[in-house]
């Protein structure tokens, strides 16, 4: 891309630029879309545009071409390829249609446009009786496996941390690894607690790894009602955000947390920005 490494590193961690996922060794992998803004980036700075607003008219032609490429018939047919493999029980399928679509796009337009889209569909099937138990279980466990081979890496770095945990009982958690996910695609560290995380757990944490935010998922609202004590104790350190279904305004208002609005994409790309 004809840019030091120390440059690009400061590009992603200072306006998000860049959205590298992760090798099994820790390295950056940088996409197409990553490199595009890269060459947006110096043909603004070439034209005697400042550093940060260079930044905002490269994402805001990326945008502009996402837009555009959510459109397309190819992201339609494969996701209707992952939808028939997950259906069939199909793993090999299902893992091909995946490297075809991050192959193609960016991860955020599959995770925003392909993966969530099809959570939410799979869930409305399941309650209707449209889907099995073994559909339902077996997608979730291809999806969460994958997704976490993309998060290898996510902890490193040097950009604020984040720490992201499912509250007490609760065990549904690709929507939290979808916004760490987007999150470390943005320069941010992450320190994954995952499912049925005693608040206790996340307070013990705060000492090691001194996070900007915590996160705290959950479906229904009980499971993060009945942590309502600690969960106040723990907003008193740090700041703390409620996600998922369960998260309401009253339960935030009273522990001192605010709630994680939109899906959780968004949720991490305002979180990023918020946070420059």
């Amino acid at each position: 891309m004809g840019v030091s490494p120390e440059l690009l590193r400061a590009w992603e961690q200072r306006y998000g630029l860049l959205r590298p996922l992760r090798s099994a060794g820790g390295f950056r992998l940088y996409s197409p879309a990553d490199e595009e803004r890269v060459r947006a980036m110096r043909r603004h700075l070439d034209a005697g545009v400042s550093a940060a607003e260079a930044a905002r008219l490269a994402l805001a032609q990326t945008a502009r071409e996402q837009a555009v490429e959510v459109q397309s018939p190819g992201l339609a047919r494969l996701s209707e390829e992952l939808r028939a493999a997950l259906d069939r029980l199909e793993e090999p399928g299902a893992q091909a249609s995946i490297d075809r679509l991050l192959a193609t796009f960016t991860l955020e337009t599959v995770l925003r446009d392909v993966v969530l889209p099809y959570l939410h569909a799979l869930g409305e099937r399941w309650e209707r009786g449209d889907a099995t138990v073994a559909q339902e279980h077996f997608a979730s466990n291809v999806l969460r496996g994958r997704l976490l081979g993309l998060a290898r890496g996510w902890g490193r770095g040097t950009g604020p941390t984040a720490v992201l945990a499912c509250a007490p009982g609760e065990h549904h958690d690709l929507s939290l690894i979808i916004f760490g996910l987007v999150l470390a695609g943005r320069g941010w560290l992450i320190t994954y607690l995952g499912p049925d995380t005693p608040i206790a757990t996340i307070q013990d944490a705060l000492a090691d790894v001194k996070p900007r935010l915590v996160v705290i998922a959950a479906v229904t609202t009980r499971r993060l009602r009945a942590e309502q004590p600690e969960l106040k104790e723990l907003a008193r350190h740090v700041r703390v955000a409620l996600a998922g279904p369960g998260a309401t305004a009253a339960l935030a208002r009273f522990t001192g947390a605010f709630v994680l609005a939109g899906d959780p994409v968004t949720a991490a790309e305002r979180v990023a920005a918020e946070h420059r």
